[in-house]
Parts: C-alpha cells; structure tokens; sequence
C-alpha cells in the first residue's frame, strides 16, 4: 500500500509544472544571489578627504586611502563644512580632514590629529567604515615612526609590540565560506518545509485527500508517504548546491560529504515533520502559507545565518536553544570549516534527533484521519 501511496505523491507533485522549475531555478537563484547579496561585508565606502596641510606626509596618507580596495573617494572638497554638507546630501559617508600643520607637528614630536566624521544613520557601515579608516590611519604613522621621518628632537623611540594575527578555519577571510553552508540549510528548510504543508492542506481544500481517509490506510503510513517524496527532493537539492558551490565559488567541506549527508536526512526528517504539523491545523492553502511564513522567518533569523548567536542579547540566545535551524547551520559550518566529523557534532546530533522524533509523532497524533 505504501508503494501506491509514494508514487500517488511523485505523481502529484510532478503534475504541477511550476514544482519540478522550483526545484532546480529555486537553488540555482539562491546559491548565485544570495552569496553576494547576503553579506556584512562594507566596501565601497564614499569618502571625502579635507587636506589642509597640502604637505608631502598628508599627500601620501591620501594615496595610501585611496589604495584601498574598502573606500571609494567621492571628492577632495576645501572645507571640513563642505564635505559634511556632501554627508548630509547623501553624497559621501565618511569624511577625513587632514588639519594644517600636520606635516610640522610630526616633525617636531608632536602628535598630529586627524577627524574622522562618518555618517552612522547606517549604524553598521559608519562603524565599520571608521574603523577601516583607523587602521589605514595607524598603519600609516607605524610606517612613518618605522621610517625614521622626524627630527633628531623628537623623543626617543621606543619599542613596540608586534601583532600577528592567524586566521583560523578560514585564512583569507572569504565571507562566501561563512554563507554558503548556511544559505544551503535555508533552502532545505524552505522547499521541505513548506511543501509539504502546502500539499496537504492543497488536497484538502481538494476533497482528495477524504479518499484516503476512507481506506484502511495508518495515520503512520501516510505520513511516511507523504514524506518520503520531500527526503528524496531536499537530498537532491542539496546535492544542486554542493555543485554549484564548488562551480561559482570553489567552495567545498574540509570534512566528509557523507557527515553532511547524515544529518541532512534528519534535518529533512524534522523540517518536513513540522511542515506536515503545519498542514494539519490549517483549513486553507492561505492560512498555511502565512503560518510557515512566520516560523520560517522566525527560525531563520534565530538560526545564527545572518547573525552570530553569541553577538545577540542573552535572553535571544536562550530561546535559539529551541531553535533546530541553530543546530544544522552549526553542523554545516563545522563540516565545511574545520572538518567535523559526527563524533564533534554529538551534542547537535541528539537535538536534531529529539527534535526530529518530536515533530514527526506530533504529526502523526494530529493528524485526524476521519475529519
């Protein structure tokens, strides 16, 4: 009976012409788009520069700026009001002013200053931004002090401690490397997550589905059929993904696809679970949508994908612990960055299994076969 009730479900669902576009366009758009897209990194920052010295050390801090790949220089007004008047405009973002004198106070072993005035309506950017500019700032005077460029009055050098920084599990600091796993989690949630909601809740508003109330079919059965179709489409997406991953951005797992593999057939298991609990307190195609559209973005945001779970408030990280996105982004990112194997991810493996068990018994207790 299972068997019928499996290829009733692929035949339903490649029925539809719009599924099987999905099911190929939906990846291919998300893993092209989205890398770009879905970024916290700033460049191309419009900055104005306010030189008033005109002095050999400000003209060479100016071509050190304009070097760097982050800051994009709009233009070199006169006055510090008229590149804060290009701020207000919407003209520029940052504007650096070089005071007079600068060249004479650093010669004479004084310490110059310099303002930097950024535009923090976007909190994120003017922060960032700033900071860029700091540092190109402190390089700028190490090379200066390192060079020897002041008078024999200065006072004397002293030594200074030197930084080295080692980019662990990702040394050129790919941003693409850090999205990409996650982004893949997202989809896997979205097309095997949503679908099977929609298709339930589709043969109810049908009739059909009274059809297979009325045979000697198992709550346990159906729920098994209506599930394994999505298993079977989420592992081909993902597998969509692993390829276009290692084509567009030559990105592939340090660990082992099979790990992947693993706890993907029971993340598909969960989400699709909780899908069908979806579809089983909804009388309409449209009151599904809207209530997979609000847990799904919830999950989301909550899921450590855009932002570091450890960067948000202490009462928000309480609640991801709920959250069974947080554990698979966690597993992708562990298997593509350092390499994981199941024997690290033990602790994500128990809560995906509970969570998984749960959603699925949920279903089948609710579903009401003779409603």
């Amino acid at each position: 009976m299972i068997k019928y009730l499996i290829e009733k479900e692929f035949k339903q669902l490649f029925r539809n012409p719009f599924i099987p576009k999905l099911i190929l366009l939906f990846p291919c758009m998300i893993m092209i788009l989205m890398p770009w897209a879905a970024s916290l990194e700033i460049k191309n920052i419009r900055l104005d520069i306010v030189d008033g010295d005109h002095s050999a050390l400000s003209r060479r801090l100016v071509e050190k700026v304009m070097a760097s790949t982050y800051f994009h220089v709009k233009a070199c007004p006169d006055t510090y009001d008229e590149g804060l008047r290009h701020v207000e405009e919407g003209m520029a973002d940052i504007v650096l002013e070089i005071p007079r004198d600068f060249e004479k106070d650093w010669m004479t072993g004084r310490s110059p200053r310099l303002l930097i005035a950024a535009n923090a309506v976007n909190g994120t950017k003017g922060g960032m931004g700033s900071s860029y500019l700091s540092s190109i700032v402190s390089d700028y005077a190490r090379d200066l002090a390192e060079g020897g460029e002041r008078s024999a009055s200065s006072v004397v050098r002293l030594p200074q401690v030197e930084i080295q920084t080692l980019n662990l599990f990702n040394p050129r600091l790919n941003y693409k490397l850090f999205m990409v796993p996650a982004l893949m989690v997202m989809l896997l949630t979205l097309i095997c997550g949503a679908l099977p909601a929609l298709n339930v809740v589709g043969e109810k508003e049908a009739g059909t589905i009274e059809q297979i109330n009325v045979t000697p079919v198992g709550k346990f059965t159906f729920i098994i059929a209506k599930l394994i179709p999505y298993w079977l489409i989420g592992l081909l997406v993902l597998s969509i993904c692993f390829l276009l991953a290692w084509a567009l951005y030559g990105v592939l797992p340090v660990g082992h696809f099979l790990t992947i593999y693993f706890f993907s057939i029971i993340f598909l298991l969960l989400i699709s679970g909780f899908g069908l609990v979806v579809s089983n307190y909804s009388s309409t195609l449209q009151q599904a949508m809207f209530v997979m559209f609000f847990f799904i973005l919830i999950l989301v945001l909550m899921s450590g994908l855009f932002t570091p779970i450890h960067s948000m408030p202490r009462w928000a990280q309480t609640i991801t612990y709920i959250n069974p996105l947080r554990y698979f982004v966690e597993v992708m990112r562990t298997v593509y960055l350092r390499g994981g194997g199941i024997l690290d991810l033990l602790p994500q493996l128990g809560a995906l299994i509970l969570f998984a068990v749960g959603f699925n018994l949920w279903a089948v207790v609710s579903y009401r076969k003779n409603s």
